[in-house]
């Protein structure tokens, strides 16, 4: 566990400099922010609850307008991108709260995700035979509606849905909350799948810090709406000196 910024030497899918960002403009959540993804990497934030940490990636997507500060993607900033070019420049978004349509099927579900070129049916048929190859058990149950599934495979249609559109960069939002620990493990390992098979690039926002920790390559932690730590995820080897230091209340907010 390190305080200092360690030197980045990999190349760089996204990076946050001098983000402020709150749901009204004088009141801000998140205070001078600044956070680098490499590519290929899983890089998670870690904090307490109310630390701003799903606040970093609605601002990251469009949802929320920063105050001050930029969000460079592939080295551009897209600070006044709507979301939906972020969308066709590669990044997506998987949020907490679950979003699939219980009464439609798998497929019609997936589908959803093609919406920016529904009307190419090439296109859309190629994606989701993709998204089958990736997720076999999605071909066979792609007919039946997704409420029906468990929750394991309902985040796999979520998962499968935000890669319609091909994206470099999945920006994921706690994909375990609310699951059983067997099913958190299989959404880990998809995580590591689509970094390790496929190379995306992902930040992942996460409440289970060991897990978490054991899938990541690079881990900032917030406090208070700032930086805190960062750096390896193997150099955060005492969690108790990492996150909680002098507050034991914090740590049963840390799902720990």
């Amino acid at each position: 566990m390190i305080s200092h910024k360690p030197d980045r030497t990999g190349l760089r899918m996204l990076e946050v400099r001098g983000l402020y960002v709150g749901y009204y403009k004088d009141l801000n959540i998140l205070q001078n922010v600044e956070i680098i993804a490499e590519k290929a990497k899983i890089s998670t934030i870690l904090g307490a609850n109310g630390v701003g940490k799903s606040t970093m990636l609605k601002a990251i997507f469009g949802f929320l307008k920063p105050n001050a500060g930029e969000i460079l993607l592939n080295g551009k900033n897209i600070l006044d991108t709507p979301t939906y070019r972020r969308i066709q420049q590669g990044l997506t978004y998987i949020p907490q709260q679950p979003g699939v349509f219980h009464h439609m099927s798998v497929e019609e579900n997936l589908t959803l995700g093609a919406w920016t070129f529904r009307r190419d049916k090439k296109r859309l048929i190629e994606k989701l035979e993709r998204n089958y190859d990736r997720f076999p058990i999605l071909r066979d149950r792609r007919k039946q509606k997704t409420g029906e599934l468990s929750g394991g495979m309902q985040r796999m249609v979520e998962i499968g849905r935000a890669l319609m559109t091909d994206p470099q960069m999945l920006l994921v939002d706690e994909p375990t909350a609310g699951l059983s620990k067997l099913v958190a493990r299989e959404v880990y390992c998809m995580l590591m799948d689509l970094r390790d098979a496929e190379g995306l690039t992902i930040l992942l926002v996460d409440q289970e810090i060991r897990k978490a920790l054991k899938i990541s390559d690079y881990i900032y932690v917030l406090e208070l709406g700032r930086n805190k730590y960062e750096g390896p995820a193997s150099e955060f080897t005492d969690l108790e000196k990492a996150f909680w230091v002098g507050d034991s209340h914090q740590s049963s907010n840390m799902g720990v």
